[in-house]
């Protein structure tokens, strides 16, 4: 019996049989929880990490029984580095501009940042704002273990600016919600996957875009603890 840690039966749940065998295997795993190892995670952000900063307090609470590993960012002026800096963690930025100017294939960029990650042995790695499509080569590398964070409800308005498109739907008479959501990414399709976690936010007639922004922003903060607890602890007995 190992208490409330089943993130192998919640993945299972899932419809997931295989992690892969780059992993740790489930006996293994479930060792590391069940001798009160912290969860590892990997973060990758490309701006204000606002999210991540949510991750760090969650933690430092113990409202998260994990540690940040690692935190890479593809842009050198995102505050989430400075974030994790004064947290104490870990830092790389590893920006796209260099592969391109060289000629190099994207594939090429994200062996590489696969390589990044893996030096610092994840159990996850989770997207907290980072705008690149992550192509199979890194997913691969890290099969059912990348957790997004999408701001939309599942199946609406995938992709960048999501919050405003949701708002121009919302004056267009097509939607009366928004949301969020978090899930699996087991593949290259954009903001699709198993979903792990959704919260709705409703959107009112005296909102602003900046009003709605902010309060989807406050929601994502706690979608995002909530769900990663979940993978950590489970979701109680089998």
């Amino acid at each position: 019996m190992l208490g409330n840690h089943k993130p192998i039966a919640l993945l299972r749940s899932l419809g997931i049989r295989s992690l892969g065998s780059n992993l740790l295997s489930d006996t293994q795993r479930l060792y590391l929880l069940s001798n009160n190892m912290p969860t590892r995670l990997a973060v990758l952000i490309s701006g204000n990490g606002s999210n991540l900063q949510a991750l760090i307090d969650a933690i430092r609470m113990r409202m998260l029984d994990a540690e940040i590993v690692i935190v890479v960012s593809n842009r050198k002026d995102a505050y989430g580095l400075e974030r994790a800096t004064k947290a104490g963690i870990a830092t790389r930025y590893h920006p796209l501009q260099p592969y391109r100017a060289a000629g190099q294939e994207r594939s090429e960029y994200d062996a590489a940042l696969a390589e990044i990650v893996a030096a610092y042995k994840p159990d996850w790695i989770v997207l907290a704002g980072w705008m690149h499509i992550l192509s199979d080569v890194f997913l691969q590398r890290f099969p059912y273990r990348v957790i997004n964070l999408h701001p939309a409800l599942p199946g609406q308005f995938p992709g960048i600016n999501a919050i405003q498109r949701a708002f121009e739907a919302y004056q267009a008479g097509k939607i009366k919600k928004t949301g969020i959501m978090v899930h699996l990414v087991p593949d290259e399709q954009v903001d699709s996957g198993p979903i792990l976690a959704t919260q709705e936010v409703l959107i009112y007639p005296s909102d602003t875009l900046e009003m709605l922004e902010k309060r989807v922003h406050q929601s994502e903060h706690q979608v995002l603890v909530g769900a990663i607890h979940r993978l950590i602890a489970g979701d109680g007995d089998e």
